[in-house]
């Protein structure tokens, strides 16, 4: 069940990033990405009222430090993004968004089997060539972002530990917390994200009507964090931060199928890891 859970969250996380990538082109991404965690907190505090749970202080201090791993995660890799290396800032996020919870859980205890970490293995190489642009492809800057070259490296590394910090919080928090820390970790968020567009001076507030799409963006990805935090309930660690990190895997097919984006060679051979992967965590 961990499992399906994880790739449950993959798959929302997948097509979240697919609707707000597509928001982004046309609005500032920021306000694309405000909206989505400020309409997933209203979602899930929604949700909330009507589920069981009596969080304690700890847990929503795990809640507020995943809050800021994902707003500022968020922040870096957009950041990173506008200076046009996307073949770079994206793989690095990924596959360092896996390194993280998967060292926390190995030094908390966890002992997968041998088939894990042989779909991790396979995991971390597909991430990397899934999300890779090839060094030919031209990404014109994002609205919005300073348009300022950089390797890219470094904000893709921060942006992974963001999202691998999110992950190792969420799975702190217990099933008798509720929803309560999952709700209040969009609203962090999303202020963490406003205060990094501050200081970059980008444009943050949500004026067009293509920013609203974000809301569906939202839904989906607190849909994917809550689906995220019941695998870690249901199994190790590892084997839901693996299967949840394949989600770029579902973006490139979306893109591929609606948008007839061309699926370059080395993102297929991503994609068949992806599927290997899978398979192996799964059955481990």
């Amino acid at each position: 069940m961990g499992a399906l859970l994880a790739l449950g969250a993959a798959l929302a996380y997948g097509v979240g990033d697919f609707v707000g990538g597509f928001a982004s082109q046309r609005v500032s991404p920021w306000a694309v990405v405000l909206t989505a965690q400020l309409g997933g907190a209203a979602a899930v505090l929604g949700v909330a009222t009507v589920v069981d749970g009596s969080p304690t202080g700890a847990d929503l201090a795990w809640a507020v430090l995943g809050g800021v791993g994902n707003g500022l995660g968020t922040a870096c890799l957009y950041r990173g993004l506008s200076s046009g290396r996307m073949g770079v800032v994206a793989p690095v996020s990924g596959v360092s968004a896996t390194l993280l919870p998967v060292l926390v859980a190995v030094a908390s205890g966890e002992r997968p089997g041998a088939l894990v970490w042989l779909g991790t293995a396979a995991a971390l190489p597909a991430i990397w060539l899934v999300a890779r642009e090839p060094a030919s492809a031209s990404v014109p800057p994002r609205l919005g972002l300073s348009p300022r070259p950089r390797t890219g490296a470094l904000d893709g590394l921060l942006a992974g530990l963001g999202f691998g910090t999110l992950f190792v919080a969420l799975a702190e928090i217990p099933e008798e917390a509720g929803l309560l820390p999952l709700a209040l970790n969009q609203l962090v968020a999303g202020l963490a994200v406003v205060a990094v567009a501050l200081v970059v001076r980008a444009a943050w507030v949500p004026r067009q009507r293509w920013a609203a799409v974000g809301l569906v963006s939202g839904v989906l990805g607190a849909t994917a964090t809550g689906c995220f935090m019941l695998a870690t309930r249901e199994g190790y660690l590892t084997v839901a931060a693996v299967l949840t990190s394949l989600y770029p895997a579902v973006t490139v097919v979306l893109a591929a199928v609606l948008l007839r984006e061309a699926v370059h060679r080395s993102q297929a051979l991503g994609l068949v890891l992806c599927a290997g992967a899978v398979v192996l965590v799964a059955a481990g």
